[in-house]
């Protein structure tokens, strides 16, 4: 029988070609992948697509593979991620502090530390819904930003805040710094976010994207830079580093997005300041509401200190 796998295509696959991405994510060769998507076996975000289109990173992949090795599988490896602290601990889910410079699972091109890792090495039961390298992982942050992240360890918790998830109902809030001051300073950008046109590592304003829908309010200005509250509607990849570089508005330190390198250097950033700085929502055993808060990181710190002094 058709062993039908399903994941999120992983970032070192955005802009592949899907036979490539298939070869690569499952080990078969180009021939054979591209014989699975011409007999219509596969499927992106729910939409077939042939050996020729292009996978976005994030985008939900289906394929229906006449074997799967287990060989061929990305496999979680235990290893203790330093500065990876855990704020929250129950029978249904853990939620951790996540720092810059890791993952949320393993993926295809990532070769450093995960949360599902760090986790395993600490011996924490995980949900085993899921593929088995993205057990428990309900949503993700990017490698590039640090803050709160929630990872089921029941299969009900799991059921239920990938709804939750899905239906918009949990409360994500990021802080980020971003260049200039934004007008009106409390505002909604609703605009498609869709694979940049001319480069396949990015992601864009297209009017062909999805649907991508932020709120932000500025707290404080600063002469040359903001610090704003996000909150998320939508969950698209890169998509507060998308809507406020669109704004001409990026976020500090943010080079791939049109940050400018000179303030980022004064500020001593390696990445973009964004931090996910709270998430809420309904407890999925206990129905009653739960909230979490994260400080700042010692760079974002460190940064917000010299640009307010």
């Amino acid at each position: 029988m058709p062993d039908v796998r399903s994941l999120y295509v992983p970032d070192g696959l955005e802009g592949e070609r899907v036979d490539a991405a298939l070869a690569r994510l499952f080990g078969l060769s180009r021939t054979k992948a591209a014989d699975l998507a011409t007999a219509g076996a596969v499927t992106v975000d729910q939409r077939l697509v042939g050996k020729s289109d292009r996978v976005c990173a994030g985008a939900w992949l289906e394929v229906s593979l006449p074997d799967s090795p287990a060989s061929t599988r990305l496999a979680v490896i235990a290893d203790p991620v330093p500065g990876m602290t855990v704020i929250h601990d129950d029978d249904d889910l853990v939620v951790v502090d996540k720092p810059v410079g890791v993952a949320a699972h393993p993926s295809v091109g990532w070769t450093g530390p995960t949360v599902i890792g760090g986790l395993a090495a600490a011996g924490y039961r995980i949900s085993t819904s899921g593929a088995e390298e993205r057990r428990g992982v309900v949503h993700r942050l990017d490698v590039g930003t640090s803050g709160l992240m929630v990872v089921a360890k029941s299969e009900h918790a799991y059921t239920v805040l990938k709804r939750a998830f899905k239906e918009r109902t949990v409360d994500k809030t990021y802080h980020a710094l971003v260049q200039g001051l934004p007008d009106p300073l409390q505002g909604t950008i609703d605009a498609p976010i869709g694979r940049h046109p001319n480069h396949d590592y990015k992601f864009a304003v297209t009017a062909s994207g999805k649907a991508s829908i932020t709120h932000y309010e500025v707290i404080e200005a600063f002469r040359s830079a903001s610090l704003v509250e996000v909150h998320l509607e939508t969950g698209r990849t890169h998509q507060i580093r998308v809507h406020f570089s669109a704004l001409r508005h990026p976020c500090v330190g943010d080079l791939t997005y049109g940050a400018d390198p000179v303030l980022a250097k004064k500020l001593g950033l390696e990445r973009q300041w964004l931090h996910a700085v709270g998430l809420g929502f309904q407890h999925p055993s206990s129905g009653e509401r739960v909230d979490f808060r994260s400080a700042y990181p010692q760079d974002l710190q460190a940064a917000l200190d010299r640009i307010s002094g």
